[in-house]
């Protein structure tokens, strides 16, 4: 168990962190207290790269392995305040719950790794095998594993810990996303006389329609591809006695293991081509949606919306002395898998770096009105985090 003062250290970073308004390409604030954190604990090293990502280093004095615990600063914007009945950056504690925005997604996690790191060193006197690794990481929520490439090209880790929310259960998959964007076009004209014309919508219709009865791949433990209509709109908007010459729709995709953008393309494509030679005004193409955004550090982040899918291996060597290090300090955790996407899209399924997830909270609590985690999850991340370290770092 905890001593209370280091538990007290890990409910008062979480605080500090949730004190800090980090909606992603906002995250200086949050970046900035656990670079102090960091610097007041011992690390070796404390740095920020191009994105703004914090990263800091423990040093053993044996070679070894390099672990590296990764989770994202950035949340999701608060919404309507009134709608909370706890101050969504103040960091409050009612009925054993700490509220906040971030507190489950994922402040609490960050808190409790990089604590949890600090403690696992100094109660070897750094005397132990390779190297511990924290990343705070940016802008998770808009380009899961994206700002995560520049942590691995620098860390270079043998082993990844993602922070997110599993009640502290250890996760060794989850399905990937992709943003799928079908444009249809047609022929401008005055809607009082449409048959001059050829209407966008009425093909996206056509494409829906084709598009809902697509069977989605599936995977025994991942589940199913889903593919999902998220939102549609026509051009010119608003459209007043106008044909619509253009509609955009957007897809959202939950990719199992092996996709690529290729074979997820496929399908798609492949009933454009049917509608397409059915009709010959039928015009449409489906392509990656890409997306941009600013950085705190001014920097810009950018990339195809295609984030891969990951599973190990329960049997797998590194899961198994995980397990055991879990067990030996009487932790039980299930293994299971994510609902969601995470950083892990990038170190497991573009780099196949091991990879496992164990954070406190539930994955359900996530982007809610008055989101919290409870301090009991706290506590068993953090002690989940130390056996883990010592399971990974042996000689």
């Amino acid at each position: 168990m905890l001593s209370r003062e280091r538990m007290e250290t890990v409910v008062e970073l979480t605080r500090a962190l949730i004190a800090q308004s980090s909606e992603s390409g906002q995250e200086d604030g949050a970046a900035g207290v656990l670079r102090r954190y960091m610097e007041g604990a011992g690390f070796t090293q404390v740095t920020a790269d191009e994105y703004g990502n914090v990263l800091g280093c423990l040093r053993g004095g044996r070679p070894g392995k390099r672990v590296l615990l990764d989770g994202h600063i950035d949340t999701v914007p608060v919404g309507d305040r009134s709608a909370w009945s706890h101050d969504p950056f103040g960091g409050e504690i009612d009925g054993g719950r700490l509220y906040g925005r971030g507190a489950s997604d994922m402040k609490g996690a960050v808190a409790a790794f990089t604590a949890a790191a600090g403690f696992y060193a100094a109660d070897r006197g750094g005397d132990f095998p390779g190297e511990i690794w924290v990343a705070g990481v940016v802008q998770e929520e808009c380009f899961e594993g994206v700002a995560a490439r520049a942590v691995s090209r620098t860390v270079r880790p043998d082993y990844v810990v993602i922070g997110e929310a599993s009640q502290c259960d250890l996760k060794i998959g989850q399905r990937g996303r992709a943003e799928i964007v079908v444009e249809t076009f047609g022929v401008p004209a005055h809607s009082a006389n449409p048959d001059r014309g050829v209407n966008a919508v009425y093909a996206m219709g056509k494409v829906i329609e084709a598009l809902r009865h697509l069977p989605p791949p599936e995977q025994p433990v991942l589940g199913r591809g889903i593919l999902e209509l998220t939102d549609i709109r026509s051009e010119p908007y608003p459209g007043a006695s106008v044909v619509p010459a253009y509609c955009r729709a957007t897809y959202d995709r939950r990719l199992l293991v092996g996709e690529t953008p290729e074979s997820v393309l496929a399908p798609i494509q492949a009933e454009l081509d049917r509608l397409a030679a059915e009709d010959p005004s039928f015009r449409a193409r489906a392509s990656f949606a890409r997306g941009e955004a600013r950085c705190y550090t001014g920097n810009p982040i950018q990339a195809q919306r295609f984030f891969p899918g990951w599973l190990r291996d329960r049997e797998e060597p590194f899961i198994r002395d995980i397990l055991a290090g879990l067990e030996a300090a009487g932790l039980t955790p299930a293994v299971t898998q994510y609902s969601f996407c995470t950083n892990g899209s990038h170190y497991a399924g573009e780099a196949g770096i091991p990879t496992v997830g164990l954070g406190p909270s539930r994955e359900d609590l996530a982007h809610t009105v008055d989101e919290y985690v409870e301090l009991s999850q706290l506590e068993q991340a953090c002690e989940s985090y130390y056996a883990l370290l010592g399971a990974l770092l042996r000689p």
